[in-house]
Order: C-alpha cells, then structure tokens, then sequence
C-alpha cells in the first residue's frame, strides 16, 4: 500500500483543489440552489476517476447520482453520500465567504466540507489514487450520491423500491460521514438513529388583532405552549401516551462498548460553553442516554411580532412549531406521529394540525460484519491507533433504507470530521490533515474489504 500512500501524498495539492471545486459550487436543497449543477459535478468526478456514472432524475425530488467501477473480486462496497448541504445564514458569522472554500490556519473553511462533500470527494481520490498506481481497483464500488439528506431524505426509499436491482447485491455500504471524537481517536459508526420531524399549527382567528382582544379571543401561539407542555416534565421523560413502548435497552455487549468508549466530558462542555449536562449526567449514564435513548426537542416556534426592536401589541391568528423525536430501535417514526396525534387529542388539543416531515427509521449493524473489521484495520493502518467502533450515534439518516432494510451491513468511514467542524453552522471546516488521511484510509479499506 506504500505506493498508494505515496501518490496520495505526491497529489495533495490537487486533491485539495477537487475539494475546494466541491465546496464552491452551492447546493442547498431546502431551496433548490445549484442542485441540477451538483448532480453534474459529481458525475464529472466520478467519469474522470473511470466510473460509470449517471444522474437518475426523481419525480418531485431532487436526482440521485450513480457511479460503478468494476474490479477484478466478486465483492460489491457501495459508498453512500449526499452532495446537498445546508443553508450558510447567518452569513455575518462567517469569517469568510461560506462557498469559498479557503484553507487557511491548516483548514478548508466552507459550507458543506464537512458535511458532506470532503467525504465524499475524498472517496473519489482514493479511487484516482488506486488507478493511477495499480490500474484497477482491487474490489467493485458502487457510489450512491443523493440531493436530499438535508430536508429528510424524503424519496430515497422511493428510490430504493423502484431501483433495487441497481444497488443490491452488495456486501456493505460505507455510510456518509466520518471523524474524530474529542480524543483524537476515530470513530466508527455502526448505526444511526432514526427521526420523526413533524410540525405542529394552530389557527384561531382569520387574521391577527389588536392585542387588547386578548380578553376575548383565544390567543394561538398560548394553545400551542399549553400543549408543548403536555409533551415532556421537568425530568426530560416524554409524556406521549405509548412513547417509548418499542425502546430496545442497549445489550450487556453495547453497554460494556460504551463502558471502554472514551468521552471526554469536560472537553465537550469547554467548546460548547457548557457548564454541566442535561440532568447532571455523567459517566456510563451519559453515554447510554446519549446513544441509547430517543429525544423530543422543539426546533423552533413562530407566531405574531418577532422582528428585532420597536413594539407591536398583536394578536396573533396562528402560531406553528416544529418538533423533531431522534428515536432509537425499534421505533418507528410514522407510528411515533401517530402517537402524537392521539396524545393531542387525548388532552384537548385537536385543533392543532399535525404535519409529518420527515422520517427516517433508527439503523444498526452487526458489530462483527466484516466490512465494520475491515475499515477498522483501515484506521489503524493510516492513523496508527484503535478506532472508537460505537453501536449507534445521535444523529439521523436514511441508512435504514439504503442498508439494513435491503440487507446489507453499514458502517461510517475512516473520514475527516472533527468534534469542532461546525457542521450546519457557520465556519463549517475540515482539518485539511485530516481530509487527506480520509483519501488514504479509503485506499486501504479497498485493498482490506477486498480480502475478507
């Protein structure tokens, strides 16, 4: 692998421009900018490093990019990213340009480098990296590139149904992301947790009045606080009639994993500017409830006058909210909106509407898959240290769909994320270090899943 390793290094420079092209070209799902284009982009990439690649248009959605690259093993790795990435706003917190993609201060500063484009491009060199050295690639990649991970996913398992036969058989899937925890140390992902993403809303009067009506006329945005209330105590346990029914308690194996998984508590609160934990948790109750418990978490409210100064004494006519449950196995996310409806109803609330906005079902692989080996070995080679292999991580995705529902094992790769990479917020950045050894733990995982 030296001479791999090497070429990684010898092209660096050039990598580091396929980033930053990456970067540079907007794709904000949530509002349709530079989609179409990213789709391009990426087919591009893929043909220049000997792909077969194509962009499959989905009705009503945004397309989803297929790539494949024959080897001379009969074993199949798809590789799954999504090349859309969130909205830059606020744009007066950046220190620089959100699509600029400077490195600077040994970072690439960018919207999406972290989530997801520097993985997914750092796959694509690995891929150039192998060809030009060798020639072929040890194994066939399958790459799965879609628009829609930043609003929900919302056609992916449409995708899935309709175009089975173009991304099965396979033997594992590398999932999206990839990084470092507070330790230095990488860590691998072997699941996600799923999500229920509804919006709740109220209307009572047909327009906003003077406020003094307030004697009289119900006031929306108090009937939406009285049921949000309705929702969680002051112990962070949530009230939903039948909530956590299907909750599966982590194994005595999961919880010795998470008993040897290092987080360095202080460390986490120090960049957060935080004093202590929700509950004053701390230790092994932490983590468990950290990985192994769902959430309830109010997004935003919005109702009557927000505006920054002056006075407006309204009553407002509707107020809405926007309410995201990370559930865990064997939740299900249309039966946890259920859930809410009949709890709505059940304490007086039916003239709040409930809106599904997104689901995606809670993901686990086998801790012992051969691919989870593998990209382990991976980590070692590269970096030199034991990966941090975790069950489950906090954070959602459509893996569910695209691996465990069609039988196929998952697992995050080696990648370049940081615990301070800003993901979804302003400064988004990757340590171009970093990203470069996510190029050459790739190349090894090739030569390594290619063997078992």
């Amino acid at each position: 692998m030296q001479d791999i390793l090497d070429y990684i290094e010898e092209n660096r420079e050039r990598y580091i421009e396929m980033i930053q092209t990456a970067c540079q070209q907007p794709s904000i799902s949530t509002q349709n900018i530079g989609i179409q284009e990213m789709a391009e982009l990426c087919r591009s990439m893929l043909e220049g490093v000997g792909a077969r690649a194509e962009i499959i248009p989905i009705e009503g959605g945004h397309p989803v990019v297929l790539g494949e690259i024959d080897g001379p093993s009969p074993r199949m790795l798809n590789i799954y990213n999504h090349y859309d990435v969130q909205p830059p706003e606020p744009l007066d917190l950046w220190w620089s340009e959100p699509f600029a993609a400077e490195v600077r201060d040994g970072r690439i500063w960018a919207r999406g480098v972290a989530d997801n484009k520097g993985h997914l491009v750092a796959r694509i060199c690995a891929v150039d990296a192998w060809r030009n050295v060798r020639g072929e690639l040890p194994l066939n990649i399958r790459f799965i590139y879609e628009g829609e991970e930043e609003i929900g996913s919302t056609n992916l398992e449409r995708f899935v149904e309709e175009n089975r036969a173009r991304i099965t058989p396979a033997d594992g899937c590398i999932w999206e992301g990839g990084g470092k925890d507070f330790n230095g140390r990488v860590r691998l992902s072997c699941g996600l947790k799923g999500i229920c993403y509804i919006e709740l809303a109220v209307t009572c009067a047909n327009t906003d009045m003077h406020s003094s009506r307030a004697t009289i006329v119900p006031n929306p945005a108090w009937r939406l606080v009285w049921a949000l209330n309705t929702f969680k105590d002051a112990n962070e346990q949530v009230l939903i009639e039948g909530f956590y029914d299907k909750v599966l308690e982590p194994t005595v194996e999961e919880q010795n994993i998470l008993e040897e998984t290092p987080f360095d508590e202080a460390e986490f609160l120090e960049t957060f500017g935080m004093d202590s934990f929700l509950l004053g948790l701390s230790g092994q109750q932490l983590k468990i409830k950290d990985m192994f418990q769902p959430t309830c978490t109010i997004c935003g409210i919005e109702s009557g006058f927000n505006e920054p100064g002056g006075l407006k004494t309204v009553l407002p006519n509707t107020a809405s909210a926007k309410i995201d449950m990370r559930l865990v196995p064997d939740q299900d996310p249309r039966e946890i909106c259920e859930l809410v409806r009949a709890h709505l109803d059940r304490h007086g609330f039916d003239d709040i509407s409930v809106k599904l906005l997104a689901a995606e079902h809670p993901a686990k692989t086998d801790l012992d898959a051969p691919l989870v080996g593998a990209v382990a070995e991976a980590v070692r080679q590269v970096q030199g240290h034991e990966p941090v292999i975790v069950p489950i991580t906090p954070g959602s995705g459509p893996m569910y769909a695209l691996c465990q529902a069609i039988d196929i094992p998952s697992v995050s790769g080696p990648g370049g994320g940081n615990p301070d990479s800003k993901i979804h917020a302003p400064n988004e950045n990757m340590y171009v270090e970093d990203y470069i050894n996510g190029i050459k733990g790739m190349a090894v995982l090739f030569e390594e899943f290619a063997k078992v």
